[in-house]
Formats: C-alpha cells, structure tokens, sequence
C-alpha cells in the first residue's frame, strides 16, 4: 500500500514585497519633533537674543566702571581705558561730602528697613490670622496708596514735613520712605503667613503663647526669606530713591546719596567722572544686599510652594 507523505512548505516572505510603504506623494518623512523641541535654526535665533539681551544689560555698568578710571580728559572717549588713574576716586572720597552723603544714606536706609520689616511683618501677620472691624478697609488702603505714582505725592508730603518741621531732617525721609515700602511689603507678607499652617499657630496657644509670642518664637522663623525680601525691596527704597531726597533735603552737608551724586552733574556742573566713580562706589553695597536677598528670594518662592 502506497502512503503518500503530505509536506508543508513553509513559506518565507520576501522582504521586497513586505518593505514598509511611503508615504503618498513620495516624500520622505523626517523625524518629528517631540513636543517643545526647537529646530535649529529657533535655537540659533533664541541664544542670539539671550545673548543680546545679556550684553544690553551688562554694558550700562561695564563703562560705567571703565569710565571712573578714566581721566577727565578722556572721559568722553570711546576706547577703554589708556591711562588708569584713581584721581576721581580720591577727590570723591577725600574732596567732597560723600563720607557724610553716606551716613546719612546708612541712617536712613537702616531705620527704614528695620522699621519697614517689623511693620509689614506684623501688618501681614494680623490681616493673614485675625478677623477684626475694619480689616477690609485697611487692607483696600494698602493696596490704594499703590495706584497714586511718586511724584504727585511730592508736594503734599513736603507741606506736610514741613508743618511738622521734619524738612532736612533724616526722620522726615524716613516716615516717607515707610508710606512706599509698608503698603507693598505688608500685602506680600501676608501672602506668605497664608503659605504657613494655621496648626502652628493652634500648637503655640496650647503651649501658653500670646498671639505675639506665638508670632515672635514660632512664625517668624519660619518667615525667614519673606523677611529677607521685604527688607530687600526697603532697602531698595531708601537706598536708590532720588525724587524726595532731593526736595527734602537741602544743604550738601544734610543730602544722603542719591541727592549728593546731582551735585557732580548740573546745570552748572558737568562733572563726569566723579559722577562714575561716586556711582560705582554705591553700587557695591546695593550688589552685595542683592545677592544677599536673591538666595533668600528663591528660598522663600520654593518653601512657599510647598507649604499647605
């Protein structure tokens, strides 16, 4: 008996006949980009203006420090600096009333950021925690003052500073410069005693804390960088603010500093480089504040965001 043996043949496909297809027209598909991933030429364009930006905001101050070495007599000049000399450096500090432009600056720019920080904190600590008559009113006050700019301001302040007799008088710059700083500073604060938990609060009256010492022992460490921040923006304030300083105070020897550098550059005096030099002298306090306050600025943006 014959018994036929059926085979199966395997059958291998041919790759020709299975090559993935293209897509219609014949175009050839490039890679696609992932979402927001930038072609290089958007990356070309986008380091070109960073880096253009970068050098708009660093030139300003470059020749400005360039300029104060600078002799007088080149001091309109456009090369960098040919004959290094300290002379502006030493009439500034040795020939005019900058020591005194600067303790007063210091005067002011302390009381003002002491007082500014404790009023504010304390300010923003009441309208985060407490409800009371006439809350709202206040608080609708701060944020009002902020709408009205610097200089309408002048003229009522002046009458009043000097009803009170306050005119060339460090306190007279002082109360004004807190009528600035507390209504943005108290606004800010609160926001941030809103990040802290309440529960801390709870757990300090059940130790036996007044609201007051719970605030001083418990909140206020934790408020650190808001704290830091809000000294910052007074420094700021007192230390760079020119409008009042100028109207208020009167005689070289009672201006602070930003009244003092226009004596250097008037209409009857033009003079440059001491202008550049007492300008880079006052820089220096303010960078060091700010990088101070700049750690403390992303310390606070960070423990803010994760409070509860």
């Amino acid at each position: 008996m014959d018994t036929t043996k059926t085979t199966t043949a395997t059958t291998t496909p041919d790759p020709a006949t299975t090559a993935p297809v293209p897509p219609a027209g014949g175009g050839r598909r490039g890679r696609v980009r992932g979402r927001g991933e930038r072609g290089p030429l958007a990356s070309v364009a986008l380091h070109a203006g960073l880096l253009l930006a970068a050098v708009a905001a660093v030139f300003p101050p470059f020749w400005l420090l360039v300029t104060s070495f600078k002799p007088k007599t080149e001091t309109f000049t456009t090369s960098l600096v040919q004959n290094f000399t300290l002379e502006n450096y030493t009439h500034v500090l040795g020939d005019t009333y900058f020591l005194t432009w600067f303790w007063n600056s210091v005067v002011v720019v302390v009381a003002t950021t002491l007082l500014g920080v404790f009023i504010s904190a304390t300010t923003g600590y009441a309208v985060s925690r407490f409800r009371f008559p006439g809350m709202r009113p206040l608080m609708w006050t701060l944020l009002i003052t902020q709408m009205f700019p610097m200089a309408i301001l002048i003229v009522p302040l002046y009458n009043l500073m000097a009803q009170l007799g306050l005119l060339n008088q460090p306190v007279g710059l002082i109360i004004t410069y807190l009528t600035i700083a507390v209504p943005f500073c108290a606004w800010m604060m609160k926001g941030f005693f809103d990040t802290i938990p309440v529960s801390i609060d709870e757990s300090g009256r059940v130790d036996g804390l007044n609201p007051f010492g719970t605030f001083w022992r418990l909140i206020l460490p934790l408020a650190k960088p808001g704290l830091a921040v809000t000294g910052f923006y007074s420094f700021v304030t007192a230390w760079a603010e020119v409008a009042y300083a100028s109207a208020f105070m009167t005689g070289e020897e009672n201006l602070t500093l930003a009244g003092g550098l226009q004596t250097f550059v008037n209409q009857y005096v033009g003079d440059w480089g001491s202008m550049t030099a007492a300008a880079v002298i006052i820089a220096v306090p303010a960078a060091i504040v700010f990088g101070i306050a700049q750690r403390h600025l992303v310390a606070g943006l960070t423990s803010g965001a994760v409070k509860s």
